[in-house]
């Protein structure tokens, strides 16, 4: 049994720090060891919420005020916060923790940030196994806060029970609305900044959205009434009451009927997949392959072979080296 497991079962902070920076590793040991720990975690079951939105809407002063008032009310609070990650340099800043200072300091919440490695879908590599470590250590509550990068950011809808987007007053009109891509993955539309001289345009903008709403085909996994769109208020705290409201009902509800464990299911099925890619294109890093992806690039590059000929000629050499 990994020395992590008992402390981060009984709700350890430092340990979940340690367990989440041994699966975000990419040392062979390490992966080896982070397999071993998630096959001995048990079954714990806390609702994740995933939170996307436009970069300056206040996503993270969003999850501080509504983080903060969950902890108020008895619940643990986790927030992995996926910061993006320099194309250049591949470094991040990670700062969505200093923003939250107020809860980063209570000690019923959990905030780790994460770079997103360049990892598309606003999400990092192991954010799903994170997800699984914070249900482990006793979190009731998970709040998956993603890079924010526009409508094609749906992956964290695949690894979360509720998605939850956040939006700015005037951030769009009708047809905006009924776009597909991250819209219609949304379950609840929350409308921030909807206080001072911003309210009337707040409530104009929730008009909008809540018309598009109705113009996109129901889903079977919605009761009446959703999705939807509602005003919101993070600096001063209106609205986060209803909007914790309308998500427990909304999981309620495709608990009563059946949805709720058969999306975990699909979303197990979907983290399959993601690792047997990932495995795939591991293969790629080994040295002989390597040797082979170096000369068939050259010959693409000079216009000796086609893009399409050199990757079947690839795929072919990578069948041959696993059967020797």
């Amino acid at each position: 049994m990994d020395e992590l497991l008992k402390p981060l079962i009984e709700g350890n902070r430092r340990a979940l720090s340690r367990a989440i920076t041994l699966v975000e590793s990419t040392r062979a040991d390490h992966r080896q060891r982070a397999v071993a720990l998630l096959a001995e975690l048990p079954k714990k079951q806390a609702l994740r919420i995933g939170l996307s939105g436009t970069p300056g809407v206040g996503k993270s002063t969003f999850i501080e005020a509504f983080g903060t008032m969950l902890t108020e009310q008895g619940l643990r609070v986790a927030v992995l916060a996926v910061d993006p990650s320099s194309t250049r340099s591949g470094g991040s800043i990670l700062g969505d923790k200093t923003r939250m200072e107020t809860l980063s300091r209570n000690p019923r919440a959990f905030i780790r940030p994460t770079p997103s490695s360049a990892e598309l879908g606003g999400v990092a590599r192991r954010t799903r196994e994170s997800i699984r470590l914070c249900e482990a250590a006793g979190y009731d509550v998970i709040l998956i806060e993603t890079v924010g990068v526009g409508q094609s950011e749906t992956l964290v809808a695949e690894m979360s029970d509720l998605f939850v987007l956040l939006l700015a007053p005037a951030g769009g009109d009708e047809l905006q609305g009924v776009k597909r891509g991250i819209m219609e993955m949304a379950d609840l539309i929350l409308v921030n900044k909807a206080d001072g001289d911003l309210l009337p345009t707040a409530r104009r903008t929730v008009a909008d959205y809540a018309g598009a709403l109705r113009l996109l085909r129901k889903r079977p996994q919605d009761p009446e009434g959703f999705p939807k769109a509602m005003a919101v208020s993070a600096a001063t705290g209106d609205g986060l009451d209803k909007a914790w409201a309308e998500m427990t009902a909304l999981a309620d509800w495709r608990r009563e009927h059946g949805h709720f464990e058969a999306n975990r299911a699909a979303q197990e099925r979907q983290w399959f997949m993601a690792e047997l890619r990932a495995g795939l294109l591991s293969q790629l890093d080994q040295p002989q392959a390597q040797a082979h992806l170096a000369r068939l690039g050259d010959d693409v590059a000079q216009g000796k072979l086609a893009p399409g000929m050199a990757a079947t000629r690839m795929l072919d050499l990578l069948g041959q080296m696993s059967q020797e």
